[in-house]
């Protein structure tokens, strides 16, 4: 099919990047055929490569709906001469002053070529035998054309976007980390450097609202790495290192069974003179300094008082404590497997003291479930000690 002009009709002008456009129509197409619509998804994908909106798109879809081959092949007829009454129709009643802009920027970015008629009309001429010599409107060869820069670019924000994901899922971990150890900072009396991670991750979910870019995800990333690594480290126990000492092997069978621990050890002390060492499913044997910390009962029940606003019965003895505790720990939101992890490895009386220190300070714990876990890990290391978090309450009152 002939193609005449090269310039466009009425006042527009004409641009050394549109005159190339149209002079690049004549060498030959890297690919001999396309599918459109697998072009346009690939198109789709690579838009912010074009500067292109999803509106541009629709109407370029028009276009390659009115085309009725879904290859576009190269020789083949590939001019729309549809006329802008029926592409606004066929864009679901798009104003023609949309649509004309939206077709300028197809043109402004080469992916079509304008034919204008002498009239500036759209049409087709034919010969006597009824094929088509000479048409007018737009051309899609362009697209075909440029197939392969298309899936080039098309890949390439298909791998930006994949970075951009994988970066965001670490910016948002992040984010909870560092409100984890905010929470553990504040329950552990440590206000230096809280302010900071604390304005930090405010400022990261405010931007976070957004869609971003990775350089805005980087600049993120950077900012909370080293608040949450200094914060790590600050919290982090000092825990001497102890040289592993192999037991001497006895030759008797009746030397090498297994050791039975009791775990239900038994208080008689119904008064609140008792006291509780935490237990331990697997005792830290080297562990001697926190045997002399111990709690007692009295202690427990003059220090935490807010269990008394859920239940004012009196407390008289430990096992009335882990039913309350029981009780609590789901109105704070801490899952059963948690609650049943934390028993197994602090002891189930240190658990209970422990849920009614957390209920204590409700109003400053962000995520009860995520601190009991951190408590239940480092009681799991050998740095748990009971007698620091009731003091500190029983000191926070006398302040009072």
């Amino acid at each position: 099919m002939q193609r005449l002009t090269t310039t466009s009709f009425g006042r527009r002008p004409l641009s050394a990047a549109q005159l190339e456009a149209v002079t690049r129509l004549d060498r030959p197409a890297p690919v001999a055929s396309m599918d459109k619509w697998e072009l346009l998804t690939q198109l789709t994908a690579a838009r912010e490569s074009y500067e292109l909106s999803d509106r541009t798109l629709r109407v370029l879809a028009v276009l390659l709906g009115v085309h009725r081959e879904r290859e576009l092949t190269d020789g083949a007829p590939l001019i729309v001469y549809a006329s802008n009454a029926t592409l606004c129709e066929r864009a679901h009643g798009m104003p023609e002053s949309t649509l004309r802009r939206h077709l300028a920027a197809l043109v402004a970015s080469g992916l079509i070529a304008r034919h204008d008629s002498p009239n500036g009309k759209r049409y087709q001429r034919r010969d006597a035998s009824g094929a088509v010599v000479r048409a007018y409107g737009f051309d899609l060869r362009p697209l075909l054309l440029r197939a392969g820069e298309i899936a080039h670019h098309a890949r390439a924000a298909e791998i930006r976007s994949n970075e951009i994901a994988l970066l965001r899922e670490e910016v948002v971990l992040l984010i909870r980390d560092a409100s984890d150890l905010a929470q553990l900072g504040h329950a552990s009396e440590l206000d230096e450097g809280l302010d900071a991670i604390e304005d930090a991750v405010i400022l990261a979910k405010r931007q976070l609202r957004r869609k971003l870019g990775l350089e805005d995800l980087s600049t993120i990333r950077d900012r909370l790495q080293p608040l949450v690594a200094t914060l790590v480290e600050k919290l982090t126990p000092e825990v001497e290192p102890t040289d592993p000492v192999t037991p001497e092997l006895i030759a008797s069978d009746s030397q090498n069974e297994r050791h039975i621990q009791n775990a239900d050890i038994i208080h008689s002390d119904s008064e609140g003179q008792g006291t509780c060492t935490p237990e331990r499913s697997q005792p830290f044997e080297s562990n001697e300094a926190e045997k002399d910390q111990s709690v007692s009962l009295g202690q427990v029940l003059s220090t935490c008082k807010e269990h008394q606003s859920f239940f004012p019965e009196p407390l008289r003895n430990w096992a009335d404590v882990e039913r309350i505790s029981d009780k609590i720990a789901p109105m704070l939101g801490i899952d059963q497997p948690v609650m049943i992890d934390a028993k197994r490895v602090m002891g189930r009386e240190a658990a209970a003291i422990t849920i009614l220190c957390m209920l204590e300070k409700a109003a400053v714990i962000r995520s009860p479930g995520a601190y009991l876990r951190r408590l239940t890990q480092m009681a799991r290391d050998g740095a748990f000690s009971l007698k620091p978090m009731v003091m500190a309450l029983a000191n926070r009152e006398i302040v009072s």
